[in-house]
């Protein structure tokens, strides 16, 4: 099974969710011209990282980006990983990634369970607990936020079930550049899956953002690339390759988690 995948490389407008949903809209025409079967966006977009001022900007409960990725996915008939959002609930904001179907159906959400102290995320944001496993016309994917790809174990607790393909959407900064190419490409070869790295580029007042989105296959063959600037990131995807490759590596019948802990 061929899927055709379409990465918005965008930049965002800090603290501006309005100029936002407009790119985003702008960008999605644009993808959609090329007959894409999903379309990727990247993390927190629709805010950027204005963490300060996410109690008054923060989307309640995801229900505007809901709604927007809701109908371009019914209007185009493509699904989205739409990227994550400051979603606001009684108890405080989440990073949230949100899963649409072409349909229009919302599928998964999942808030990211590992935050960035770094960048303060743990002073702004409360950390989510379940996985980011969905299913899209039948086949089993994961999504993870940003900082999850430094934890093997979380990735391998989504590829263990039959996840194949990994989505990976993004704030990484450009001096750490490296890092993110390296993980992605790691993280695609130790779980013999798809990964679909979409970074955004631009920056804000305390970041300069890398860019560099990916599309790798599970032997880590980088099959498409982004640059620095903003662009749509496109490549078409075999599925059944996954299934291949794990039957003539079986890492996963090889493993042994009784004694991993």
């Amino acid at each position: 099974m061929n899927l055709k995948i379409a990465c918005l490389q965008m930049d965002i407008a800090f603290g501006e969710p309005d100029k936002n949903y407009k790119k985003a809209e702008e960008l999605i025409k644009k993808a959609a011209a090329t007959n894409p079967d999903i379309i990727v966006l990247p993390e927190l977009w629709t805010t950027g990282y204005n963490l300060s001022r996410l109690e008054e900007i923060a989307d309640p409960a995801a229900n505007q980006t809901i709604q927007f990725l809701q109908k371009a996915a019914k209007k185009y008939q493509i699904h989205f990983v739409g990227g994550s959002v400051a979603n606001r609930n009684d108890s405080g904001v989440r990073n949230t990634l949100l899963i649409i179907n072409r349909e229009g159906e919302l599928v998964c959400q999942y808030s990211k369970l590992h935050l960035f102290k770094l960048m303060d995320e743990h002073l702004y944001l409360e950390a989510g607990s379940d996985k980011g496993l969905f299913s899209l016309d039948n086949r089993p994917f994961a999504g993870v936020i940003c900082y999850d790809i430094r934890f093997p174990e979380w990735i391998r607790a989504h590829t263990s079930t039959g996840a194949e393909v990994l989505f990976v959407v993004a704030e990484w900064p450009a001096q750490r550049l490296s890092h993110w190419r390296t993980l992605s490409i790691a993280r695609a070869i130790e779980n013999q899956c798809y990964v679909i790295a979409c970074n955004r580029v631009g920056s804000d007042p305390n970041n300069q953002f890398a860019g560099h989105s990916m599309i790798i296959d599970p032997w880590g063959e980088i099959i498409a690339e982004a640059g620095e600037t903003e662009e749509i990131l496109s490549a078409e995807i075999d599925l059944d390759l996954v299934k291949n490759i794990r039957s003539q590596i079986p890492i996963f019948t090889d493993r042994k988690p009784e004694y991993y802990n």
